[in-house]
């Protein structure tokens, strides 16, 4: 353990040094000389030397601004290279981490053989496995793709120099391309010049499957049949596809006017083109290697007599690819095809067939070995991936639905549908639904909104059953809300059950899940369409948002218990969607410990999860750290649903009731009831200067005049993580649970701390945000942005945070945060040092911008967008 963390060090003390000569031979050795002072002052600072902080303040906040820029990129860039060899020690050769290993699926089957866990139940439970990881752009990927690209050949790089058979010539090699690499990342402007387009975030995502999931879903998959030999005997089946891709880049227009039909219907393109490219890669080599004789006569009789049989079948489907490939070139062109449809690949069998065929023939002649090599790995590509390269999922927010229909009822002179009572609307729908002819008049012109709508519709309807993977309601509340769409499906000629899924997500609409969807599954028409099948979508961000943490976590609990009974006493398969953001305020935690903390059985259908932004990069984005990302999220799923955590006691529910009300009130009087919570809130953070970022394609807002109640969760946990206060994330719940033990209430929490999983993984990841949390840093906001008069509340907050902290090491019997495990509390304290003075440099940037709003000064404001980048590259999460 020592000798991989001092590995670390070394590297993070190797990059840091490179960085250093690279700004030097940019900037100078003065600039160099200064970033170097303020590094020492900030160490110095952190270790409680108050002049060395005095001193720290005064050379930030009298620093020139021509040192502005390469002072805040310095410490930005050495965030994002910590981050770096931070992602490398997690699969690097010499890494040993016990925990990880301790939850692998090795580990996991090792322990059900021990505790005899029938092998039929371990195969049955391993063939309905899974896991679903839905890739969103929501606005939190803050590093370019230029520099992501620079980042992972770093990467690349370090793994080189772990090797110890390397010769001092070749290790200079290294070490000299990895400061080229650094002088390149330095070079390149990490600020976006422009919102990236819908279209531009899909290719983001199809870099990801390209550089990272093609190869690491084929080598889990072999990993995971190898565990499956070892402890129970058993192959995987070639067909079994328990990893699959969905994704909202191109889909998700909720809130995004960017979101059109057209773009939507260029990125099923782009999609099904990236597919095309990587399948002829693949195939190609499949050419090189099959030149094998021997086949089967089954095979012989189908394919023909060939000299070389399986190079024959390969090279006939090479062809095919490079038409394809050549037809969707011409479509995102705006070209005519030269290439017919018929002579392109467009289904999965038409790759699938051939191969699977040289696979059976391979195996029967006694080549097990060749078989199972590249050719397998490309069949698995198939079934994870196929010709889309990823499913798309269709958003929409409930409203605008709501509105297209209200339109049409009103035009054809049944009134306006959006006034009618729910029993209203449902019955209207239902005799829609269930009539043969068109509702939507001929010659009718709708406004530009509904017209949109309609022509997504149709963009779904253009696509085979299964290229849309569901159509999700964002602030779904009743039941006509999930037949509005089946309804608009319908009318725009989708001829397939295209799942249509609630998504629940403020703290109301969590609590009245169930009764929707018993209203839902009361109608004979639905129970009809959807073949006992439903998803059900739970939203951690806004339930977060609207009732705070340690409440919407419990809401989300017994919504989802709520709907698995339901589902279950229905004989109805029910997946549960999981909305969860990267960070604890919107519903993140450490993946296996949050789905081994979900309620007993709502595995039992796999896991579908949103993965967004930065964790996408964080967790995929190299092969080797996906190939654990995933193996975690398999031995969790399985862990789940054979060894399942305990039902709550009625006490533990009781405690949890109590726990959600107090913390709800503590927070909602806070946001909602604090009279100067806004403009406090506004002052205090960077939240008006985030919308300039152009982070992602969304605007910030849902609606661009409402206030901080329709500000997005995103930018409202952005901004708070800002400024080290971190409130969302933890308002409320110390406050709870302090109240509860001094109700006499000790001996049940800490009950509830050991034997639960639920309620011990929210204290774990409290204290992970309190480990993160920095009140001197959040007073020095307030004290040089905040109006004296708002002083009281911020004080008020901090004096909150320091008692909830207080709880919390009370609860855990320790006498520092993160104590149970001490890299996470070092590695937070080394990022200390390089964040603070970003962020003592951010809160000049904003003081000197709001000084002069009406001036514009682009040095200053483009630092400031380097230091927010910055902090969240030292946060290791932005929204």
């Amino acid at each position: 353990m020592i000798q991989q963390y001092s590995t670390m060090r070394n590297n993070i003390n190797m990059l840091g040094r490179f960085l250093g000569e690279t700004i030097s031979d940019a900037q100078g050795s003065d600039i160099l000389e200064l970033i170097e002072n303020i590094r020492i002052l900030s160490r110095n600072s952190r270790n409680g030397d108050d002049k060395a902080r005095q001193k720290l303040l005064t050379t930030l906040a009298t620093i020139s601004n021509d040192n502005i820029i390469p002072v805040a990129r310095a410490f930005s860039q050495f965030l994002n290279l910590t981050n770096i060899a931070e992602q490398y020690q997690t699969v690097s050769r010499q890494h040993d981490d016990q925990v990880a290993s301790d939850r692998s699926i090795s580990a996991l089957f090792k322990r059900l053989k021990a505790q005899n866990i029938a092998k039929e139940k371990v195969i049955a439970t391993v063939e309905k496995l899974l896991i679903e990881l839905v890739l969103t752009a929501h606005p939190t990927e803050v590093t370019r793709r230029s520099l992501v690209h620079k980042h992972v050949e770093i990467n690349k790089c370090l793994s080189k120099l772990e090797h110890s058979d390397l010769t001092a010539e070749e290790r200079k090699v290294i070490e000299r391309r990895l400061l080229q690499l650094i002088a390149q990342a330095w070079h390149t402007n990490e600020i976006r010049t422009h919102r990236p387009t819908p279209f531009e975030e899909a290719k983001w995502g199809f870099a990801v499957i390209e550089n990272s999931l093609w190869q690491a879903v084929p080598e889990f998959l072999r990993r995971l049949n190898t565990s499956a030999v070892e402890f129970f005997g058993f192959n995987l089946p070639v067909e079994l596809n328990p990893i699959r891709f969905s994704s909202w880049m191109g889909g998700d227009r909720d809130g995004n006017p960017f979101v059109t039909a057209t773009v939507t219907r260029q990125v099923l393109q782009l999609a099904r083109w990236k597919a095309a490219s990587l399948f002829l890669t693949d195939i190609q080599a499949l050419a090189d290697e099959l030149s094998i004789v021997k086949c089967t006569e089954e095979f012989r009789a189908k394919y023909g007599d060939h000299l070389e049989p399986y190079r024959t079948v390969v090279k006939a489907l090479r062809s095919k690819l490079t038409m394809t490939l050549a037809y969707y070139d011409d479509l995102l062109a705006n070209r005519p095809p030269r290439t017919s449809d018929n002579d392109i690949i467009t289904e999965d069998a038409q790759l699938w067939e051939p191969l699977y065929d040289c696979y059976q023939s391979l195996q029967a002649c006694g080549m097990r070995i060749i078989a199972n090599g590249l050719l397998l790995d490309c069949l698995r590509r198939i079934r994870c991936f196929g010709v889309t390269l990823s499913r798309l999922d269709i958003r929409q927010e409930s409203t605008r639905h709501t509105d297209a229909i209200a339109e049409i009822t009103r035009y054809i002179g049944l009134g306006d549908y959006s006034q009618w009572e729910e029993n209203d609307k449902q019955a209207f729908l239902i005799r829609e639904l269930n009539s043969r002819r068109p509702l939507l008049p001929r010659d009718w012109q709708p406004s530009e909104q509904t017209q949109e709508i309609l022509d997504t519709c149709k963009v779904i309807a253009e696509q085979p059953e299964g290229v849309i993977s569901c159509y999700i309601i964002s602030m779904a509340k009743t039941a006509s809300d999930v037949l509005a769409v089946h309804l608009l499906l319908k009318e725009s000629g989708v001829n397939y059950h295209l799942p249509v899924v609630p998504l629940f997500e403020t703290l109301e609409d969590l609590n009245a899940s169930e009764q929707v969807m018993k209203a839902l599954f009361n109608i004979g028409w639905y129970r009809g369409v959807i073949n006992n099948k439903q998803m059900v979508m739970i939203g951690y961000s806004d339930s977060a948002k609207d009732a705070g943490m340690l409440a919407a976590s419990w809401a989300q609990y017994r919504s989802q218990e709520a709907l698995v009974n339901l589902c279950e006493n229905l004989n109805i398969e029910l997946t549960l969607f999981h909305g969860r953001g990267g960070t604890i305020g919107r519903g993140g935690a450490p993946a296996h410990a949050a789905l081994l903390s979900q309620p007993p059985r709502s595995l039992k259908n796999g896991l579908r999860v949103t993965e967004q932004g930065e964790m996408i990069r964080f967790k995929l984005g190299l092969p080797a750290v996906a190939i654990g990302s995933l193996d975690l999220y398999a031995s969790a799923i399985l862990e789940a649903n054979l060894l399942p955590p305990p039902e709550p006691k009625r006490q533990w529910r009781a405690l949890m009731d109590s726990l959600s009300t107090v913390s709800c009130e503590v927070y909602r009087n806070i946001v909602r009831g604090e009279k100067d919570f806004v403009p406090y809130f506004r002052s205090a953070t960077p939240e008006q200067e985030l919308s300039k970022l152009p982070l992602g394609s969304r605007p910030a807002k849902r609606h661009p005049n409402g206030g901080v109640e329709s500000l997005r969760a995103i930018p409202w946990i952005f901004a708070w993580m800002q400024n080290r206060l971190m409130l969302p994330a933890w308002l409320g719940a110390g406050a709870a649970l302090r109240q509860a033990i001094e109700n006499g209430n000790a001996e049940v929490i800490e009950e509830m701390c050991k034997t639960w999983p639920f309620f011990s993984t929210r204290i774990g990841m409290l204290e992970m945000v309190f480990s993160k949390t920095d009140t001197w840093l959040s007073e020095h906001y307030d004290q040089h942005l905040v109006k004296p008069e708002l002083w009281y509340l911020g004080e008020t907050l901090r004096q909150q945070l320091k008692q909830d902290i207080q709880t919390i090491l009370a609860l855990s019997h320790e006498d520092q945060l993160m104590s149970d495990l001490p890299w996470i509390a070092e590695s937070i304290a080394l990022r200390n040092v390089y964040t603070d003075p970003l962020n003592l440099l951010q809160v000049e940037l904003l003081r000197r911008l709001r000084a002069t709003p009406e001036s514009s000064n682009p040095d200053v404001e483009q630092a400031l967008m380097i230091t927010i980048t910055g902090v969240a590259a030292g946060m290791r999460n932005t929204g």
